[in-house]
């Protein structure tokens, strides 16, 4: 059965698992998930399963499992490649990229800045490829570069980083709206890990504030900032999440620990 936008609907399994997730039950959750993962109709149903389990492992912090799925389904897309090569390219790119979100999440820097690397690259090689599109890739690549600088201490890159990522940004038509709010979202991660608590909590105001993750970081600069009341406001936010992405995997299990 398709949903809506032509995606295939998820089966009951696969939202049991989620809402084991979400509730902390991982183990549960991934066995659920092998099930689907074996029994799988289709290809395209067998990778939506990877994916999930790749978030799945996510929740625990757990880069290298989360890799390890997530080069499944990357392995799926190459076989789409003569057939929807437009999709087929993008999503490899996508899925290097969400691999490399749960690292740099978990602390794992170097892996992070490996896959994000390798996302740019296999994105890239999309026929055709649109000057929007190609600008999103650089965006991207530039975006994470400066968030690995940042918490590796290194403010001359992490600044260079900034500016890539607002000339990418600038050269954007059609997508420069949809990816505005990640501008800020980056600066203000730079400047939290550099120290500046109260340009960060400035920089994430202008960011999506539906994103838990962007919650978890405003807690973080209310924290710095002595603020705690507010703190624990932006932690019950994200906690409310009921996302099944690298966002969610980060927020929720933090802010229920903060959340005690």
């Amino acid at each position: 059965m398709m949903a809506q936008g032509g995606r295939p609907q998820a089966s009951e399994g696969m939202r049991n698992a989620v809402q084991l997730d979400l509730a902390g039950s991982y183990a549960e959750a991934r066995a659920l998930l092998q099930k689907e993962i074996d029994s799988a109709a289709t290809p395209l149903l067998k990778a939506n399963a990877q994916r999930a389990m790749a978030m799945s492992y996510a929740f625990e912090g757990k880069c290298a499992k989360t890799v390890e799925y997530e080069q499944m389904v990357i392995a799926y897309w190459v076989t789409r490649e003569k057939e929807e090569p437009n999709n087929a390219f993008y999503m490899q790119g996508e899925m290097a990229n969400e691999a490399a979100r749960v690292c740099i999440d978990s602390g794992d820097l170097d892996t992070a800045a490996k896959w994000y690397q390798k996302g740019t690259e296999l994105g890239m090689r999309e026929p055709e490829i649109s000057p929007d599109r190609a600008a999103l890739w650089a965006f991207r690549l530039a975006n994470a570069k400066g968030r690995v600088a940042a918490r590796r201490g290194n403010k001359l890159e992490a600044e260079t980083a900034v500016r890539e990522a607002q000339s990418a940004l600038e050269k954007m038509t059609e997508l420069r709206k949809q990816q505005e709010p990640f501008l800020p979202y980056l600066t203000g991660y730079v400047a939290l890990y550099l120290g500046d608590a109260a340009k960060a909590l400035a920089d994430f105001e202008k960011a999506n504030q539906n994103d838990a993750f962007i919650q978890c970081l405003k807690a973080a600069a209310y924290e710095k900032l002595g603020q705690t009341e507010k703190a624990k406001e932006c932690y019950r936010k994200a906690a409310a999440t009921r996302g099944h992405n690298p966002p969610a995997a980060y927020a929720i299990p933090l802010a229920r620990k903060k959340l005690g």
